[in-house]
């Protein structure tokens, strides 16, 4: 049996993808600073293995050791998902350093310590699949309390290129997903709208993307490509219209 290893899965995203590949028959390596919450979704996924361990992945030592944990636990890794993060950002330049200081240690440094446990564990089975969780944001600088966290996205995506590059040629696959518009714990929208997706059709666009091993992928597909295309490509007076 196939087994996924998913930080940040105590809720939101994170916790969704564990639901859909659980019901997909995967076994679930879940670890999240909120043990609690990680306790409570193993016991709703009864037909497949779970293992769950706490991990504050601003605590680096901790990342390797857990991922080292569950390696040993389950044999195998199939698929690392670096997913954890935070987004409590403020405007620069107004007071707020420490703010965009917690998230740009635990979005970038973080997912770096993630990344390099998990590339080790891929190296060395030399077979499997990185996950990177960016953002819509990552597609270009943006405004006000996003300033640091799209940023620390565009280095998430960056750091997922940089290893794929590495790995070309080997039984290795690595999965860059830029997802928005999705209801989540951590979205400032809690509703759906029929701009913005629930969150179990946003994460099931995740799931496919990553089960289809894509190299890149906007998700959900709408209205996340055609808004992620207009970012790209305007003026930046036309872009900032777009980023609210």
């Amino acid at each position: 049996m196939a087994t996924i290893l998913i930080t940040g899965a105590s809720a939101g995203l994170g916790a969704e993808m564990a639901r859909q590949f659980a019901a997909l028959g995967y076994d679930l390596a879940l670890c999240a600073r909120r043990t609690e919450r990680l306790e409570a979704l193993a016991a709703e996924l009864t037909d497949v293995k779970v293992s769950v361990k706490a991990l504050d992945v601003n605590d680096h030592d901790a990342v390797f050791r857990v991922f080292d944990e569950f390696r040993a636990e389950f044999g195998t890794i199939d698929k690392f998902i670096v997913n954890a993060g935070l987004g409590k950002g403020q405007p620069l330049g107004t007071g707020r350093f420490d703010a965009n200081l917690a998230t740009a240690q635990t979005n970038f440094i973080g997912a770096l310590a993630q990344t390099e446990a998990a590339a080790r564990i891929l190296r060395e089975q030399n077979a499997g699949q990185l996950v990177m969780i960016s953002s819509v944001s990552a597609i270009r600088g943006m405004p006000k309390n996003i300033t640091t966290y799209a940023a620390t996205k565009a280095g998430v995506a960056h750091l997922a290129e940089g290893f794929r590059a590495d790995v070309m040629g080997t039984p290795i696959k690595v999965t860059v997903l830029y997802p928005g518009y999705i209801v989540s714990e951590m979205s400032a929208t809690s509703s759906a709208t029929p701009l913005v997706a629930s969150t179990e059709k946003g994460v099931r666009a995740m799931v496919s993307a990553i089960e289809k091993e894509k190299a890149s992928a906007r998700v959900p597909g709408w209205p996340r490509v055609p808004v992620g295309f207009a970012l790209e490509h305007l003026p930046l007076p036309l872009a900032r219209k777009l980023m609210g």
